[in-house]
């Protein structure tokens, strides 16, 4: 009896430390290896992809209900159909480092790169847990290009609405940080790049998610201008869920935020100590949309339910490395796609990294 007892108790404590590190697997993965590697089939290309993968959950999420019925995909079948999706864009754009909004942690990183989907053992799946618990979405990466350092996370906070807001917010001042980010480091061309992943707040046009994204915007130059101030370089990349009124896309939205303009130095509190340019300037503008929005509901999309609030931002000397720019419109929007509402932004750059 004594045996027996013992035996279950090292089988509870076997099954709990699997669950741990299951748990550990799913919420994130930010620790990078001693001895990064580059494990890029051709060092002949260097592509980088920011993609908004739409609701990339496997694993239930309870407080979202999702897969269910508050998520695009209202079951788990639904949800590895769509990861199906995802997969097969990935394998044709085949980038060498893939930023990622709105995946739910690793164990869907994991999910991707295994033999049911890419089945590509040159990627590895990179991401720092958020602290947005209402929606359980975080930014990760998928890359061939280990990162110098682990990722992390600012916690800082600003006040609500910066000054010379425009948004027409209201209410009472608050503050705000930005939930959903991660920051790195790598050494390309013979100089530092730090690398912030990003995905703002949503609904442009809402005064108080635009007082709030401004916000978030300039907590993010805060680190930016760290950087600046040690000679790095600067890419930027996620879903900012705003408009560039200097690069304006397919429809000609403009944006009631400055929050482009913050990222891009050209306002807020360090404005002018740094410039960050849109690649997006660097194609046509009838290649600028990146999500669509049935503002109709009709279920069918149409050329001006189109937008463009997917970005990628450099500071000029990496932006003098771009071979090529553009928007993969590979796949049709409509109700019951399985693919995302958001189009990847693909930059081929200068190899010789």
């Amino acid at each position: 009896m004594r045996l027996f007892i013992n035996l279950s108790q090292v089988l509870l404590f076997l099954l709990n430390i699997c669950q741990i590190s299951q748990l550990s697997a799913d919420t994130q993965c930010p620790i990078v290896p001693i001895t990064p590697s580059d494990r890029r089939p051709s060092k002949n290309t260097f592509r980088i992809v920011q993609y908004n993968v739409e609701w990339l959950f496997v694993d239930y999420y309870a407080p979202m209900d999702c897969p269910g019925t508050h998520c695009t995909w209202v079951n788990q079948s639904e949800a590895l159909i769509h990861m199906k999706y995802v997969s097969d864009v990935v394998a044709t754009l085949q980038p060498d480092i893939l930023n990622l909004c709105e995946v739910e942690g690793c164990d869907e990183l994991n999910m991707l790169c295994s033999p049911n989907y890419l089945d590509d053992e040159s990627y590895k799946p990179y991401l720092k847990q958020g602290t947005d618990t209402s929606t359980g979405q975080n930014v990760g990466m998928l890359t061939r290009l280990d990162p110098l350092i682990s990722l992390f996370r600012t916690e800082e906070k600003v006040q609500y609405p910066l000054p010379g807001s425009n948004c027409g917010y209201t209410g009472s001042p608050g503050t705000t940080g930005v939930s959903k980010h991660y920051i790195t480091e790598y050494k390309w061309y013979g100089r530092p790049v730090a690398i912030i992943g990003l995905h703002l707040l949503a609904y442009p046009e809402d005064p108080t998610r635009c007082a709030e994204r401004e916000a978030q915007a300039q907590v993010i130059q805060n680190v930016i201008v760290q950087y600046i101030a040690k000679e790095y370089e600067i890419v930027v990349l996620g879903d900012f869920n705003d408009f560039d009124a200097e690069v304006v896309d397919l429809n000609d939205n403009v944006p009631s935020s400055r929050v482009l303009r913050i990222l891009k130095g050209l306002d807020g509190k360090y404005t002018g100590q740094y410039i960050l340019h849109n690649v997006a300037a660097d194609m046509p503008q009838s290649e600028r949309w990146t999500d669509w929005w049935d503002q109709n509901a009709d279920g069918v999309s149409s050329p001006t339910e189109f937008s463009m609030i997917d970005h990628v931002l450099m500071t000029p000397f990496i932006q003098t490395k771009i071979i090529n720019v553009g928007v993969y419109h590979g796949y049709d929007e409509f109700y019951g796609k399985y693919n995302s509402d958001h189009y990847p932004v693909v930059i081929d750059m200068d190899p010789l990294i």
